[in-house]
């Protein structure tokens, strides 16, 4: 049984073999086969090979070693200040021209992984939100969601139209085994903003986007960082069937009882207090993983999806544990 086929019975509510491990993709270093690879049109995502790039909707995004090399948008750099007037700011591409067949095989080509071994996930974009976040700042974005939730709702059925045109055009092509929906609504506290508005705001353009899969057949994942446990329910309205990271500020306990093999669990742990440490002792570090393992992993439901960001050696170090674990007691555990 290939990684693939044990992390989709997993998507499909059974029990795998051994524990599957989640990733986007390849690690480099790493000689394990990747599970899963989160691939998206280069269409959409190719403006982050510049760690200074520029998005398809013109936000200007940065990079640096402390933020681990991530792009995020350029700090107080916002391109629309008044959501009244975003029919005058935010323009989508043309989408004239595109060979969608070459550019879904150069990008599976680029990842890196083989379709037959590794889950395909296909992704358009950060979500709904945090575009909104990205094109006016945190201040001003949940103030126009507050004041102009009509104008917000108008800008996100145009960022969906052309969301759903481009996965129409290209998802085919791509063949993808899992589809995401990715929005990061949530602190580690608390959501940014209530279910009520989450459900008038964001829920339609979810469902919009992931009606492209569902039609398909093919199973969703959903995204979101934070303590984002209030959303939930909802996400069984538009199909899905896994989540991640599902970071321990949720009560996934609670969450792993009420829903069981139906919502898979795919993370369930974080690399903070000591675990932080550069010199946590491997002793320590690695008892918070099988921990982890027997906490959630009983009769399936659950992928460890996790690894310690960082390119120094105690990263590197923390990291080679992590797999030493998995492919010992994680291996291992259903049997």
């Amino acid at each position: 049984m290939t990684e693939k086929e044990n992390f989709m019975k997993l998507m499909r509510g059974e029990c795998p073999e051994w524990i599957p491990t989640y990733t986007f993709g390849k690690i480099p270093g790493d000689p394990h086969v990747p599970a899963t690879a989160k691939i998206g049109p280069g269409l959409l995502f190719d403006f982050r090979k510049d760690p200074n790039g520029t998005d398809y909707w013109g936000v200007r995004y940065v990079s640096n070693e402390e933020g681990n090399f991530a792009s995020i948008p350029k700090p107080n750099d916002f391109i629309l200040d008044d959501i009244t007037k975003w029919r005058d700011v935010i323009h989508a591409p043309s989408l004239e021209g595109i060979d969608w067949e070459a550019m879904a095989k150069r990008d599976i080509e680029n990842s890196g992984i083989n379709p037959e071994e590794t889950a395909v996930i296909f992704h358009l974009h950060v979500g709904y939100f945090q575009n909104l976040m990205a094109f006016m700042g945190f201040t001003e974005g949940l103030c126009a969601m507050y004041e102009e939730p009509e104008e917000v709702k108008a800008l996100f059925e145009y960022m969906s139209d052309f969301y759903v045109d481009v996965a129409e055009r290209c998802i085919d092509y791509y063949h993808p085994d899992i589809f995401s929906v990715t929005d990061d609504t949530a602190t580690k506290q608390n959501p940014f903003i209530s279910v009520d508005m989450y459900r008038e705001l964001l829920k339609p353009f979810y469902i919009k986007q992931a009606n492209v899969a569902m039609k398909r057949g093919i199973p969703i994942e959903m995204h979101n960082c934070g303590r984002c446990e209030d959303f939930i329910e909802d996400w069984f309205d538009f199909g899905v069937s896994a989540w991640n990271p599902a970071q321990p500020s949720n009560n996934l306990k609670a969450i792993k009882e009420k829903y069981g093999n139906s919502l898979a669990l795919c993370g369930c742990w974080d690399a903070y207090g000591e675990l932080a440490d550069p010199n946590c002792s491997e002793e320590v570090f690695k008892d918070s993983i099988i921990k982890t393992i027997d906490a959630y992993a009983p009769g399936g439901g659950f992928a460890w999806g996790n690894n310690v960001l960082g390119f120094d050696e105690a990263a590197k170090r923390k990291n080679r544990w992590i797999s030493e674990v998995m492919d010992t007691y994680g291996r291992t555990f259903y049997r």
